[in-house]
């Protein structure tokens, strides 16, 4: 596989914290250039949040916001333009700072099954409850993530456009674990090949930018993500390692068939560590193994998720730590 991105490449989840997306922007171009990404800003309101993006990108279904959250509604209203304004307002942002840009360049929307999973009906069941409303999810999802990257790649035609789908709800939409509207039971669960198959479909979508998924979970069905067609997978390394039993096989089967791994091993909160302890999860994982140091300088560090919750003033180090660290895989390799 031949990835997008330079050696050492770093760049952030998604979400930052503050309100001011120009100051965002600024940062993530200054500190992670070889791979920025556009970033959602969550504390300016429903809107402006992953599912308020995703809704903004969704074609012929609309949405609007009630006390529990996102519900399915049958007209677009004011909570839906805040919602597309939002995304206008940054691609404007992405465009006007990055107008030139030759690097490669992330953008990310909500998955469908995390969608799916927080996206209530009119009747105020949760959408992962009817498969129909699911499908249908999937496909205006679908059409709104090509406009999506239309759009992008029009504003940046010189920029290799990687299109990422978040997708935390994966596994406990897998597992029946995701509670009901009123909260009192849970939903029950998608079969594997379920799954599966829609999130290839949406994918699909992605056909002229490289595709990622993300899932901070511990639990992230590896195997599932790689089959579904993702080229790449952005994960909570250590968590994926420590808690879910063979994980370490699976990710050695993707990474062995050439898929990318945007290695999540930045704490977002708390003190920043050495770049050596940050990477340590990577490079122990590619001694047991047994791969290539140079395959390793193709590691993407991120943090293990997004940012929204970490200080303003840190974020700057957090993804400055990330681009040491991937520095440090380049030039120092598994036993540096």
């Amino acid at each position: 596989m031949t990835f997008p991105w330079p050696d050492a490449s770093a760049t952030g989840v998604g979400s930052m914290p503050g309100t001011d997306v120009r100051e965002a922007m600024r940062v993530v171009l200054g500190e992670v250039p070889d791979l920025p990404h556009l970033p959602e800003l969550p504390a300016r309101g429903p809107g402006a949040d992953l599912v308020g993006r995703g809704v903004a990108a969704l074609v012929d279904l609309h949405a609007e916001v009630w006390p529990s959250g996102w519900r399915l509604a049958a007209s677009p209203g004011r909570d839906e333009r805040r919602a597309r304004d939002y995304l206008d307002e940054d691609l404007d942002v992405l465009e006007e700072q990055a107008f030139g840009l030759t690097s490669p360049v992330k953008v990310a929307l909500v998955g469908p099954w995390t969608l799916a999973a927080s996206v209530e009906l009119p009747h105020g069941d949760k959408a992962l409850a009817d498969p129909g409303a699911c499908r249908d999810l999937a496909q205006s999802l679908a059409e709104g993530l090509g406009q999506h990257l239309h759009d992008v790649h029009r504003r940046l035609p010189h920029a290799r456009v990687l299109a990422q789908l978040d997708e935390p709800a994966l596994p406990a939409v897998l597992s029946g674990t995701v509670p009901t509207a009123s909260g009192f039971g849970h939903l029950e669960a998608v079969e594997p090949e379920v799954a599966e198959g829609v999130l290839r479909e949406v994918l699909a979508a992605a056909s002229d930018a490289f595709p990622v998924v993300h899932c901070c979970a511990a639990d992230a069905p590896i195997d599932l993500l790689r089959r579904a067609g993702a080229a790449a997978l952005s994960l909570d390394l250590a968590a994926v390692l420590q808690r879910r039993p063979g994980a370490e096989e699976e990710l050695g089967t993707a990474l062995e068939a050439g898929v990318g791994l945007f290695a999540g091993v930045v704490a977002p909160l708390g003190p920043v560590s050495e770049a050596a302890a940050t990477v340590g999860p990577v490079r122990e994982l590619w001694r047991r193994l047994g791969l290539s140091g140079e395959d390793l300088a193709r590691v993407v560090v991120t943090p293990t998720c997004g940012l929204a919750g970490s200080d303003p003033g840190a974020v700057p180090r957090l993804l400055a730590a990330a681009r040491a660290g991937a520095r440090l895989l380049r030039d120092q390799g598994v036993d540096g």
